[in-house]
């Protein structure tokens, strides 16, 4: 009789295994990494702070709902392991915000698959980041001082996290920036066996 299971019921914990799925789902580049490895630095929080962004106290996975920078650093150190992935996307030039933003969404799309991808594993814990503030929804209901809509689904950012996220790159052999008229985009799916 033929099984019923499928690839992900069927998969054991492999970073090699992880890796290959986000490159096959999409991802320019993924590495896996200690999580002890990965750099933190507090001061990533200013960055927020300055609202480059348009989210800060907009979105409710971004500073100051997501909580305490030191706290936060905190929880993502109580990870073992994560595969850190990024996108580069083509854009027609560094001021082609459409194209940065569609280059975001597809960021985030592909984040979605690998949190499909990847929900049956036999992990303990787990927690997906990504770039910039949540856009499951169109428009945050934090804007209305809503509770989130979603929040099985809310995907806060690497950066919120106090991630330096280039020196992750570096760290995993990625390029922080990939050439002329390029955006590059970078999330984590961190785990604990």
């Amino acid at each position: 009789s033929a099984s019923s299971e499928s690839t992900t019921d069927k998969m054991t914990i492999n970073a090699e295994n992880l890796r290959q799925i986000a490159l096959d789902l999409g991802a320019a580049d993924a590495a896996a990494i200690a999580v002890a490895d990965v750099p933190l630095n507090r001061e990533f929080r200013a960055a927020c702070e300055s609202n480059r962004c348009g989210n800060y106290g907009r979105n409710w996975t971004c500073p100051p709902e997501i909580g305490d920078i030191d706290e936060l650093m905190e929880a993502f150190k109580t990870y073992e392991n994560a595969i850190v992935y990024q996108t580069v996307t083509p854009i027609a030039d560094s001021y082609d915000i459409e194209g940065m933003l569609a280059a975001g969404d597809n960021h985030n799309a592909l984040t979605e698959k690998l949190r499909v991808a990847y929900r049956d594993l036999p992990v303990s814990m787990e927690l997906h980041l990504g770039a910039g503030g949540c856009r499951v929804c169109p428009r945050c209901a934090k804007r209305k001082n809503e509770p989130c809509r979603y929040p099985d689904q809310a995907i806060a950012s690497l950066e919120a996290y106090g991630v330096s996220v280039y020196e992750l790159a570096q760290k995993c052999g990625m390029n922080y920036i990939n050439g002329q008229n390029t955006v590059t985009y970078f999330g984590a799916f961190l785990y604990s066996e």
